[in-house]
């Protein structure tokens, strides 16, 4: 029966409590990294990580039940937007579009509830990276057509066979002079 070295599982286990240790202050932060007190609550944002054109959905518990606000996405240029109750209980729910112009980065989202409650969270804006065939203009990476193979066979054989004809006849005039 083999035995694990008991310095291996202590070393393990300080490693794992001093991990939680720093991560545990996070778990009690909002979004933007503000400790939560009354004034800002969270604020719900998905996706959290979105392209340009994609529309984002934010939700907040602090406007309260059948509460309503108004959001504020002036930061990435998507201006402001409303808040209106949604169909689970005391969530309020409002969407916005991320802007074509907008730059990679991290943008503060907030909103102002009717009832003087604020919430605030963070996007991020990334670009796609390219996918599929590249759209230059002149030809195509799609796939081959049939038709300007054969022709381009047709066009290099013919220049294959004309070159040959004139490097033998060449040759030929030449052992007769």
């Amino acid at each position: 029966m083999r035995r694990t070295p008991v310095p291996l599982l202590t070393g393990t286990a300080l490693t794992v409590l001093a991990l939680g240790a720093f991560a545990a202050p996070v778990a009690y932060a909002n979004n933007d990294g503000h400790q939560n007190n009354n004034n800002w609550q969270a604020l719900e944002i998905f996706p959290s990580s979105a392209d340009p054109g994609t529309t984002v959905t934010v939700n907040t518990l602090a406007c309260g039940s059948h509460g309503h606000g108004v959001g504020d996405a002036n930061s990435l240029g998507a201006g402001e937007f409303q808040l209106n109750p949604s169909t689970h209980k005391e969530v309020v729910v409002g969407q916005f579009t991320v802007p074509h112009h907008a730059k990679s980065g991290t943008y503060p989202i907030s909103v102002a509830c009717d009832n003087g409650k604020t919430a605030r969270g963070d996007l991020f804006v990334k670009h796609k990276s390219p996918s599929g065939h590249v759209q230059t203009g002149v030809g195509g990476s799609v796939g081959p057509d049939t038709t300007q193979v054969t022709a381009g066979v047709a066009v290099l054989a013919a220049a294959a066979v004309g070159g040959a004809w004139l490097l033998r006849r060449r040759a030929s005039g030449a052992q007769e002079g």
